[in-house]
């Protein structure tokens, strides 16, 4: 019989809990003991270390073929608010990016109908040429996807070119929830989600490290965010190559689906970054999205397992069209004292984890 006290000795032993352990604890009342239980988890692997680092966003184009009924980001070529960065704009934020202390860009956008994948090497190429301190994360497994299709280059092959191009690794947008029938209700254009996890393991055998993502809060259950996790749980057994898991908090205030849906509670949130932080056994590190979760949540969350804060960011366009109340960035100060009035280290870092500077 499954008991939060055998969950726990689990935990205190350092052994895997099961997706329906995981499940249990979504039904579990209190917060406070699921939080404590994921802090000692996250401990053994971080210490009080939390990480941070200085980058930018950069969304080269809106314009996008998918009309996902959670995305308040797309819009159709001529639409109102639809736009394109030009390859010198690109550069120029990166630039700007560079000057500011930044060591990372990350880059997604839509899958533009009109752009040839050479339109993306040469962004990534120049952005190397430019800039070449900065480390390049671009592209997340649908754009990939979208990539092999428009040039009629396998994924292995478009990866490739892409690395060398310049890209460094690949955030890990795209996943959603990867249980196909929800998929089906908020993404029916997107990949499915065994393609997604394809994708990202030729990613990892190509040598990309990349994040993972959960988009929850909409219209899935317990079940189905459990099921991501241990699919998620199960190609890292395989190849090790995801860096961090970060859930994202849907933002319903802009999107199709805002008639039928509410923002989380800060409950969800907490809860949600624990019980990542005790079923992910294999990945290294959990990250609060402060974009989505907001600046408050974020930082009670490094009481519940969380051992990363992103970055400064700057210029976040998808969560706030979508309704975000965060700002579009926050200093390198503002972070530290965020992670310091919460009693950790601040520790910055580099997009591959590698330490940078501790404050």
């Amino acid at each position: 019989m499954t008991t939060f006290e055998t969950i726990s000795a689990k935990v205190g032993a350092g052994e895997r809990i099961s997706a329906d352990e995981a499940l249990f604890l979504y039904d579990y009342n209190d917060l406070l003991a699921i939080g404590e239980l994921a802090a000692l988890a996250n401990e053994r692997k971080n210490g009080r270390s939390v990480f941070f680092n200085v980058n930018r966003h950069i969304n080269p184009t809106n314009i996008c073929i998918n009309r996902c009924a959670f995305c308040a980001f797309s819009r159709t070529a001529g639409e109102d608010g639809a736009y394109t960065l030009a390859l010198d704009e690109i550069c120029r934020r990166a630039e700007e990016a560079e000057r500011e202390g930044a060591t990372e860009v990350h880059i997604v956008g839509g899958l533009h109908p009109d752009l040839a994948f050479e339109f993306y090497e040469e962004a990534l190429r120049s952005i190397r040429q430019t800039t070449p301190g900065l480390h390049i994360k671009a592209f997340t497994a649908v754009e990939i996807e979208y990539f092999s299709r428009i040039s009629s280059l396998s994924i292995e092959q478009v990866l490739e070119r892409l690395k060398s191009a310049g890209l460094g690794s690949m955030p890990g947008g795209g996943a959603e929830i990867l249980v196909e029938d929800v998929r089906q209700k908020i993404c029916p254009e997107k990949i499915s989600g065994a393609r997604w996890l394809e994708i990202i393991r030729l990613a990892h055998l190509a040598g990309l490290k990349t994040n993972s993502t959960m988009l929850y809060g909409h219209v899935e259950s317990p079940a189905d965010r459990v099921a991501h996790m241990e699919m998620l749980r199960t190609l890292q057994d395989g190849t090790g190559g995801f860096q961090a898991f970060i859930p994202l908090a849907f933002q319903p205030e802009n999107s199709d689906l805002k008639l039928e849906i509410k923002s989380t509670s800060g409950l969800d949130d907490l809860k949600t970054l624990a019980i990542a932080r005790i079923f992910l056994d294999n990945f290294s590190h959990i990250k609060a999205y402060w974009v989505m979760l907001g600046e408050k949540i974020a930082q009670v969350s490094l009481a519940f397992g969380v051992n990363d804060l992103d970055g400064t960011v700057v210029e976040e366009r998808i969560g706030h069209e979508a309704g975000a109340k965060s700002p579009q960035a926050l200093t390198k100060d503002g972070i530290i004292r965020l992670i310091r009035r919460a009693d950790k280290i601040p520790v910055e870092r580099d997009t591959l984890y590698n330490p940078i500077r501790s404050y």
